[in-house]
């Protein structure tokens, strides 16, 4: 017998005569009115639900007028590895295993990856009942661009590795997204700015879709001065703009063209593919790089 995980086209053996599936499900990161129907139905009828904090589960469920059906086990992080033979087991066996955190969708930055791997390890099907995400909702609200993105997890903690961390994005062309503590915020902010330049557009969404929802935007030095000057309270989610591209001068790219020179390359033709790789103008470069050569 084989499973195969909706488009994975990687077929693994199932062992035994029948099994159940993993559940990874969104829910709401504040309003329970953004829950699914299918969410309903999953926590009703799934044999155990694996919860990051058992009693934001039971006001979710009181909140949704629905009654947990199966066995609720906790799964936050300290526990994660431990609890994983068994709800794979539980899987193996035909049970269905509901994964929930405390709000948006597990596994992203919060428990459900080593169940997930293990359960694609063991050919086991993985779903996913598509809901809530933070990242989702503060890139949407953040009004920055949208179009390429990445997600950053957890800002670093220690200053040496924050800072390290920012400078890997002070190029980077695409908006990211990352997740900080409220009472680090303002710390992050300040370096940031250091780092990055306090004209480098962001935003900070706290509390998304709760009764104390904010987003600020603005440049990196506004944000920073906003911060500094509160307590931030509530979950954070920090959109950051992708960096303004920094065209070089023909005079820099001088040097890498008389070393395709070297190495064979008319300088015609060598000038050419420089100038179209940096995007800077044929010509210019070109005399820059005759310039150079005298």
């Amino acid at each position: 017998m084989v499973a195969v995980t909706g488009t994975d086209r990687r077929v693994r053996a199932v062992s035994g005569p029948s099994h159940g599936v993993l559940l990874l499900a969104g829910v709401p990161l504040g309003d329970p009115g953004d829950a699914s129907a299918r969410l309903r139905d999953a926590l009703a009828g799934a044999d155990v639900v694996a919860a990051e904090d058992t009693r934001r589960l039971a006001r979710l469920a009181a909140a949704l007028g629905v009654t947990v059906g199966g066995r609720v086990v906790s799964y936050y992080d300290d526990v994660e590895a431990a609890r994983v033979p068994g709800l794979v087991a539980a899987v193996r066996e035909g049970s269905t295993v509901l994964v929930v955190s405390d709000g948006g969708m597990p596994v992203v930055s919060d428990p459900g990856y080593r169940l997930v791997v293990a359960c694609v390890e063991a050919g086991l099907p993985v779903r996913c009942l598509p809901g809530p995400s933070a990242v989702l909702a503060a890139l949407a609200v953040s009004g920055l661009p949208t179009d390429r993105f990445c997600f950053e997890g957890f800002a670093p903690r220690a200053d040496g590795r924050r800072r390290t961390w920012l400078r890997a994005l002070a190029t980077e062309p695409r908006t990211a997204v990352f997740f900080e503590s409220p009472r680090r915020l303002a710390s992050l902010l300040g370096v940031a700015v250091e780092e990055l330049g306090g004209e480098r557009a962001g935003a900070v969404c706290r509390e998304l879709t709760k009764t104390h929802e904010e987003v600020v935007r603005g440049p990196l030095a506004d944000l920073a001065a906003w911060a500094a000057g509160r307590d931030v309270l509530g979950e954070v989610t920090v959109v950051l703009g992708p960096a303004t591209p920094v065209t070089p001068a023909p005079e820099d790219l001088a040097a890498e063209v008389l070393g395709l020179v070297a190495g064979g390359r008319r300088l015609k033709d060598a000038a050419r593919d420089v100038a179209t790789a940096h995007g800077v103008s044929t010509k210019a470069l070109y005399d820059a790089a005759l310039r150079l050569r005298e």
